[in-house]
């Protein structure tokens, strides 16, 4: 029987980039499927910050040179990996010049949002669809944690469909306490209208809303097959948002529960797509 292949994705890991609860939750619960016997991918952009040398990051050739369309404009795609031995894990680097490369990941030198988040996000999120791709693995599980990914589920539900490499994909989403002042003027609308501009409509899009954290999250929640409550003191705005949508959800008993993850994994993997 074939592993359950299982593709991480996420703006922070430990030990490349901490900023909050998800690095530590990508850091171990990738490792630990893996020893169960599945097949893991894990993606994140490579930041400014992230220590190239230390790290051991290197460009990987065959997967990059691609450009991807954000707001009518053609961005370069660099790839990079580096391996995590003890674990025996690789992690993929989705790189920019212009989004990527500066000394802070989502707020300047004085605490202000980035007015091109939403930019970046887009680019983050169609890159490492793209990625996937070139790679020519074919998921059977997408794990997406964080806001930065929010929009991962509507491309792979509305986009992707139909490609060989997404077809029948399970989507699951962990919900996190984060930093959720977007603060004014930053993501707002455009959020939703940049990505219906080149690849969605713009009544699926429209979810996303004011491009609020709130509607952020509804939005990507919309095409999300199940909810992890990953963390406490949730939004409680996504919480009855999720509620109402009768978005199923998984509890995990503790930060480690990795049982209760792999039989999720696997009971969504052997699901067949309602038609």
């Amino acid at each position: 029987m074939a592993k359950t292949k299982i593709l991480f994705i996420t703006h922070e890991m430990s030990p490349f980039l901490e900023i909050s609860k998800i690095s530590e939750i990508t850091r171990q619960l990738p490792q630990a499927m893996q020893e169960k016997g599945f097949e893991i991918r894990i993606l994140m952009p490579r930041f400014g910050n992230i220590n190239e040398r230390r790290n051991r990051l290197h460009e990987v050739i065959r997967l990059s040179g691609m450009n991807i369309v954000v707001d009518n404009n053609d961005n370069p795609l660099i790839i990079k990996v580096a391996s995590l031995p003890a674990a025996r894990m690789q992690v993929y680097f989705l790189d920019n010049e212009e989004y990527f490369q500066r000394k802070k990941v989502f707020r300047d030198e004085n605490g202000k949002f980035f007015e091109d988040n939403n930019e970046r996000s887009l680019f983050f999120c169609k890159g490492a669809l793209e990625t996937v791709k070139k790679l020519g693995w074919s998921p059977d599980v997408v794990h997406c944690h964080g806001w930065f990914t929010a929009m991962i589920p509507l491309y792979l539900k509305k986009v992707y469909q139909d490609d060989p490499t997404f077809k029948d994909v399970k989507v699951f989403y962990s919900l996190f306490n984060e930093d959720n002042d977007f603060g004014a003027d930053t993501l707002t609308s455009k959020y939703g209208e940049m990505a219906a501009q080149e690849d969605v409509g713009a009544e699926d899009a429209a979810v996303y809303g004011s491009g609020s954290y709130a509607d952020v999250y509804k939005g990507a929640l919309t095409y999300t097959d199940i909810v992890v409550k990953a963390d406490d003191n949730l939004n409680a705005d996504v919480l009855k948002f999720v509620e109402e949508q009768n978005i199923r959800v998984f509890t995990p008993e503790s930060i480690d529960d990795y049982e209760g993850y792999s039989t999720l994994y696997e009971e969504f993997a052997s699901e067949e797509v309602e038609a």
